[in-house]
């Protein structure tokens, strides 16, 4: 299913840009995140104001919307999800990611801290193995180091795709991740699902300073909501998942954007 096209927006010839390079060498030492979920009508509205507020958008090979691929592994008894889904407050996420324009494909493990904080560590996996890393001895070194698990005890469990905008202030003390035409693919029942319009916008900011971008969202009536796109895909493709947690959450996603998301009904 085709989604919609944000590369060709207006915008963007008046927004000022900011290389990769120049991305990653921003740090926010003292990092909060805050995501929002909001339509795509909503989401043209704040590009414009952004570009107002001087934030500029990172472009990679010259583009400013890049699709991303990731493939989300988990135990056979869905050990992370359900962590998430019972609220544990100490959980774990294991994820391959390729950036499609590239081809560069990370292992990436993702640390939720009972403080509320999250960081993540990753290294670089050949692209080929990005649906079974096991028989990669650096690879296996890693997750078992770095996660509870092992590479034998985990498999595929979901993928995510997505297009993604980044944008930086000009003050570079924030970053804000905004993506779109977020669908899933469930390789246990075999089911696809989208969240249609929905955009999902992760806010990182220095937590010492204001914040112009929660402003921005704010007057577009845009508000924080927490939400996992990996657990949402989960929900929507896997009918044997708990989602009792989750049910609020897709139902605000709908009245968000005003569509009903289709989904397999569990008996949980």
């Amino acid at each position: 299913m085709a989604g919609r096209d944000f590369s060709k927006l207006p915008v963007w010839k008046r927004m000022g840009t900011i290389s990769l390079d120049e991305m990653d060498s921003i740090k926010l030492m003292n990092r909060v995140d805050t995501k929002f979920v909001t339509d795509g009508d909503a989401l043209v509205r704040v590009l414009d104001s952004a570009a107002d507020q001087g934030y500029r958008v990172c472009l990679i090979e010259e583009h400013p919307v890049t699709a991303y691929y990731s493939v989300y592994y988990d135990t056979p008894d869905l050990f992370m999800y359900t962590a998430h889904e019972t609220g544990r407050k100490t959980r774990q996420k294991v994820r391959v990611r390729t950036y499609l324009i590239s081809g560069d494909t990370y292992l990436e493990i993702k640390r939720k801290q009972n403080n509320g904080r999250t960081k993540k560590k990753r290294i670089p996996l050949p692209v080929e193995e990005r649906m079974d890393f096991a028989g990669d001895l650096t690879a296996a070194a890693f997750l078992e180091e770095k996660s509870w698990f092992k590479a034998a005890d985990i498999l595929p469990e979901c993928t995510t795709e997505f297009d993604r905008i980044t944008l930086v202030n000009a003050a570079k003390t924030e970053r804000l991740t905004i993506d779109t035409n977020l669908r899933f693919h469930n390789f246990r029942s075999g089911r696809d699902a989208s969240l249609k319009s929905a955009v999902i916008i992760e806010l990182k900011q220095d937590g010492r300073m204001p914040s112009q971008m929660k402003g921005i969202l704010l007057e577009h009536r845009i508000h924080p909501l927490r939400i996992s796109k990996y657990c949402m895909g989960v929900m929507l493709t896997d009918p044997q998942a708990r989602s009792n947690r989750f049910k609020e959450k897709l139902r605000m996603v709908e009245k968000i954007i005003n569509d009903k998301i289709d989904r397999y009904e569990s008996n949980s």
